[in-house]
């Protein structure tokens, strides 16, 4: 049974891809997961505000004792230019390519202008078979316009593309005021894949001691539907690739992403839960759904149920919510 698939250009021999997590971080269980047979891996982001961070309590241990003793810059010589970069994300991922046989992208979230092709550059010269462009940001800046932050994201998109030849895939949010039109506009500039979707990891609040907590729960497959809706209603519209992250953790899941336009499915939590021997699985019974379905491949299964072939186009908008509001029963 061929379960391969194509995103971003890359060919990947299922669609099963590691998303960014604790288990892309390492080689040691990169290399497990291709030995299990992962598609292909994303690596955690390179983000800027920590190298930013860093570079700023260096500079804070030089100048506060020079202050104090002049002899103390004997000890810290000003730098030629910065001393925390991203050559250790580079040659962590040069380590990758040279004991790997899968595709590996890099991934990048930046907040200045400049930052994103200078890494995307970097994660190019080192190997790197593709890129993801990480828009995790939260707008809770007032006197912003959703039109201004969509375009200095366009805009980043652009610079990159200008600059690197490797595919660019961009992982976007739901929080926009027309998704669909956002992502024409992605495709439009560029984007060799559309990763559906970030989701955010909203702080809970400590009444205690009146400081916010960080909790990082895990999905399950009721996440998987705010990404079924949006495929299938983008999938009919887009040139590019599609990737559905979030909620995908069994074979029916794989199949339901699939059939609404997705070209693969990035796995964290369900790998984070199950093991890495999870992809084995999911490789095993795909490929058996398919043949007991009477699929002779994944692609020709892919977009089935999109937009455009479902025979009532309308239970992805408002019809859905005609009918089901008001009609909840005790079960």
């Amino acid at each position: 049974m061929d379960i391969s698939t194509t995103f971003m250009g890359l060919s990947l021999k299922n669609p099963f891809i590691a998303g960014p997590s604790p288990l892309t971080n390492s080689l040691d269980t990169i290399k497990r997961l291709e030995d299990k047979g992962i598609g292909a891996i994303v690596l955690l982001p390179l983000f800027e505000e920590i190298l930013q961070d860093q570079q700023m309590a260096l500079f804070d241990i030089i100048e506060t004792p020079a202050e104090s003793f002049s002899e103390a810059l004997s000890y810290f010589p000003e730098p030629d230019r910065p001393i925390v970069e991203a050559d250790a994300y580079m040659t962590h991922l040069a380590a990758i390519k040279e004991s790997t046989n899968i595709p590996v992208i890099g991934n990048i979230n930046a907040v200045t202008e400049g930052k994103w092709l200078e890494y995307a550059v970097g994660m190019q010269q080192a190997g790197a078979d593709g890129l993801e462009l990480d828009f995790y940001s939260v707008a809770n800046d007032a006197t912003e316009s959703g039109e201004v932050i969509e375009r200095r994201m366009i805009e980043a998109l652009e610079a990159v593309k200008a600059g690197v030849k490797i595919p660019v895939s961009v992982k976007v949010t739901p929080f926009h005021t027309s998704f669909a039109h956002f992502a024409k506009r992605l495709d439009a500039a560029g984007a060799d894949g559309l990763v559906l979707f970030h989701r955010f990891y909203e702080p809970d609040i400590d009444i205690e001691n009146l400081e916010p907590i960080s909790l990082l729960p895990l999905s399950d497959s009721h996440r998987l539907l705010l990404r079924l809706r949006w495929l299938a209603i983008v999938s009919g519209q887009v040139r590019c690739s599609l990737a559905a992250n979030g909620g995908v953790h069994s074979v029916e899941d794989t199949v339901k992403a699939v059939m609404t336009g997705a070209h693969c499915v990035q796995l964290t939590s369900s790998l984070m839960k199950n093991g890495i021997e999870h992809v084995e699985r999911l490789n095993k019974e795909l490929a058996r759904w398919l043949e007991l379905h009477e699929y002779e491949s994944l692609r020709q299964m892919r977009a089935t149920m999109n937009i455009e072939r479902i025979p009532d186009p309308k239970a992805l908008s408002r019809a859905h919510y005609m009918r089901l509001v008001g009609s909840w029963e005790t079960p």
